[in-house]
């Protein structure tokens, strides 16, 4: 039963992340990506995972898909011929680098998988994935992390804003 459900959330998955790499407008490959973020979130459903779930749906989908889609919008994106971006013929060797390192990549993990015990299945807390847990671990472990983020947030919102700041001379 969970494959009927989890077969047409991956695929629509994998739709939206090909229209968040090919769209030509910066808006509906944002668009794009909260639908992927959505799609993700039906795939922690599916796993039993529904705090990273609803994680993914309020963090994500939610509050840094609308930072995104500010900036975005803060920056008034032009369709421009000189971009440098829509000349490809020059990308078509990092193109072939980058798609053997990813298939290198995915040998290893999979060559990795394979070879663990499967035997013995590992042995979980009671208490993993619970949201005491997570937010102990957060705010004891993780916490110079969880600071780095929000900084480097800050420094990506302030620094779109010193880019779309027009010049008056």
């Amino acid at each position: 039963m969970e494959l009927l459900i989890f077969y047409p959330i991956a695929a629509l998955a994998v739709v939206l992340a090909l229209f968040v790499v090919f769209n030509k407008s910066p808006i509906g490959s944002a668009v794009s990506l909260i639908g992927l973020m959505l799609c993700l979130a039906g795939v922690f459903i599916g796993l039993s995972a529904h705090f990273v779930a609803i994680l993914q749906v309020i963090i994500y989908a939610g509050a840094i898909m609308v930072l995104f889609m500010f900036v975005i919008m803060l920056l008034n994106l032009k369709d421009d011929d000189n971009v440098i971006w829509k000349s490809r013929e020059g990308n078509t060797l990092l193109t072939v680098l980058t798609g053997f390192l990813v298939l290198g990549i995915l040998y290893k993990i999979i060559s990795i998988t394979l070879s663990a015990d499967s035997s013995k299945p590992a042995k979980i807390m009671e208490s993993f994935g619970t949201t005491a847990e997570v937010g102990k671990s957060l705010f004891t472990t993780y916490v110079l992390p969880f600071e780095v983020a929000s900084i480097l947030l800050l420094v990506a919102m302030v620094g779109a804003l010193v880019l779309a700041k027009t010049k008056i001379d």
